[in-house]
């Protein structure tokens, strides 16, 4: 698993293996940021469910203004931490320090109120939760429901082909579909009403 491109390219990230922490192949994140876009500056990125903070990792390496990961594993907490650094996107002190990171420490969907209370405000989020989890709706839904997303925002949903979502989740609608092999990329942006 490396860094694809951008300030950090070709950093070799550390995984964990045997912790239920499944990161995003990089053919699946080859694929991601081709459709996004090489220059992700001003961008404020969600990577919800965190993992070893690969696709997070990806956008700061690729400019943007800031990442957030939510990851409640403290397995999956220190690996994003040690990538941050091998990236040199964090030198191991004061975590309050960073401007351009934050790294949430809890429950996916309680961090929502959270993030609200910060009034923090994304241009892209990504979700990939454990295939197993049964959570893709209840983020969706969460998701639509909060104020986390601009009339711009873009929702990127990483699932097996085999789970099928819904086209709509309240105000979030799917705009495009992608296969790369076993996964799918789903993308969601605001109706117009």
């Amino acid at each position: 698993m490396r860094v694809i491109a951008g300030q950090a390219r070709g950093t070799r990230l550390a995984g964990l293996k045997g912790t239920g922490v499944r990161p995003t192949l990089d053919r699946v994140r080859e694929s991601l940021f081709s459709i996004l876009g090489h220059d992700l500056s001003g961008e404020c990125f969600l990577d919800w469910f965190g993992g070893s903070g690969a696709v997070g990792i990806e956008a700061l390496s690729r400019g943007a203004e800031k990442v957030v990961w939510i990851e409640n594993n403290r397995q999956a907490q220190q690996l994003i931490y040690a990538n941050l650094e091998k990236c040199r996107f964090w030198n191991g002190e004061d975590e309050s320090k960073a401007s351009n990171w934050v790294l949430l420490k809890m429950d996916a969907l309680q961090a929502i109120s959270v993030m609200e209370e910060r009034s923090f405000l994304f241009d892209i989020v990504y979700l990939d939760p454990p295939f197993a989890d049964g959570l893709y709706e209840d983020c969706l839904t969460a998701l639509a429901k909060s104020q986390l997303l601009n009339a711009s925002s873009l929702v990127v949903v990483e699932h097996h082909h085999k789970n099928v979502l819904q086209e709509f989740y309240g105000k979030l609608s799917r705009t495009d579909q992608r296969r790369v092999g076993d996964n799918c990329l789903s993308f969601y942006g605001i109706k117009n009403s």
